[in-house]
């Protein structure tokens, strides 16, 4: 299982500056190898290595650079034609397909640019790192991280590491291959309904509430529009240090349910099943105040981030079927919009019965969840 650990570099002023010289020659040839690979339509790794390899180092880089730099352009036209084929950019014909399609790749002045073990070494217990620069080897370059994560470096550190300059400092992110738990055979599954309102509700009966992210949500949106439509030097400058802090408190609260909620299933020896939203966005039609929550809604970050911490614990995990869970009675199995007559209520047509809306789907995702399991593995032992 990858992991990637963040360090903060901590660097004199002669270094930051070379690192930030470092970055911004890379994404010069990164852009520039980009061009080269929209005009001759060349855009796999090898054959854009031949055609560019002699052209960036004559830019200034070191043969591995140059290579991890092709590397970058050819990965970024491999996703964009991914995210094509999949219409993430709408379908055929439209303008911001056609804005995509007609102009090369472009990489900011500061993107991430990665290091492989010959342009960068780490010296753990010294805590400093070794990093190829275009003004030459900077040496001794202290970190700073957590005990955990040095010791996640030493046990697991493989393949390269991306440098990284965000919010005025400079990041090292390591990819660390950490072998996963053995995973168990579950007593049961707890169901996670993921929703707007209530950012995630377990079959337990415990509601993880989104008011407070939306509360943050909604009063940076009005902030934004204050400040852009002022316009001064002093609101754009605002504008940049407020970016990211929305993204930073969503991923916090993600962390912190998805620990709760893997932790409670490995106590008591369960599965978690949730819900596969795929697509969700591309299939649901909201009014056009209600398009901005949806779009803003990082249910995808929540559901990655339970995945990949059930499995580090040996959790199994199963996605199943997202249709009627919220119509459907747990109890009897009656399918009916009418079973809810608002968003927190459930009250079955049928035979009656009542609960909080969100736990009654949640429970029905745990239903389909250990249904889909049983069979699943049915067929395995079978086969």
């Amino acid at each position: 299982m990858k992991l990637v650990v963040q360090v903060k570099l901590l660097p004199d002023a002669a270094t930051e500056s070379a690192l930030r010289e470092t970055l911004k020659l890379c994404n010069q040839a990164a852009c520039h190898a980009s061009r080269r690979a929209f005009a001759t339509g060349i855009r796999g790794k090898t054959a854009l290595q031949r055609l560019v390899y002699g052209e960036l180092k004559a830019m200034g880089l070191s043969a591995q650079p140059a290579i991890h730099c092709v590397r970058k352009v050819a990965g970024a036209y491999a996703t964009l034609a991914e995210n094509l084929k999949a219409d993430n950019y709408g379908p055929q014909g439209s303008r911001r397909r056609a804005a995509v399609e007609g102009a090369a790749v472009r990489f900011r002045k500061d993107a991430a640019q990665p290091f492989d073990d010959r342009s960068l070494s780490w010296q753990l217990d010294a805590r400093t790192v070794s990093i190829w620069t275009v003004r030459g080897r900077c040496k001794n370059v202290a970190f700073a991280c957590s005990a955990e994560q040095a010791k996640l470096l030493a046990a697991h550190r493989r393949g390269e590491s991306d440098l990284v300059w965000r919010g005025g400092c400079l990041y090292l992110y390591a990819t660390c291959d950490v072998p996963h738990a053995p995973q168990y055979v579950p007593d049961g599954f707890t169901g996670v309904d993921l929703g707007i309102v209530n950012i995630a509700t377990t079959s337990d009966g415990t509601v993880h509430s989104g008011k407070r992210v939306n509360q943050v949500r909604h009063r940076n949106r009005r902030l934004r529009k204050r400040l852009q439509a002022k316009g001064t030097k002093s609101a754009k400058r605002l504008l940049r240090h407020l970016s990211g802090r929305e993204a930073r408190f969503a991923a916090d609260t993600n962390h912190r349910i998805s620990k709760q909620i893997v932790t409670e299933a490995q106590r008591t020896m369960r599965g978690i099943a949730l819900e596969d939203l795929g697509g969700i966005r591309a299939r649901v039609r909201l009014r056009k105040p209600q398009r901005v929550t949806l779009h803003t809604w990082s249910f995808a970050q929540l559901g990655a981030f339970i995945a990949y911490k059930a499995k580090r614990a040996g959790v199994p995990v199963v996605f199943v079927d997202p249709r009627h869970t919220s119509q459907r009675c747990s109890m009897c199995g009656h399918i009916d919009k009418g079973n809810r007559p608002d968003q927190a209520t459930f009250r079955c047509t049928s035979c009656g019965f009542a609960e909080h809306a969100d736990v009654n789907a949640a429970r029905n995702i745990a239903a389909r969840g250990a249904a889909g399991w049983a069979v699943s593995h049915a067929a395995g032992a079978a086969a």
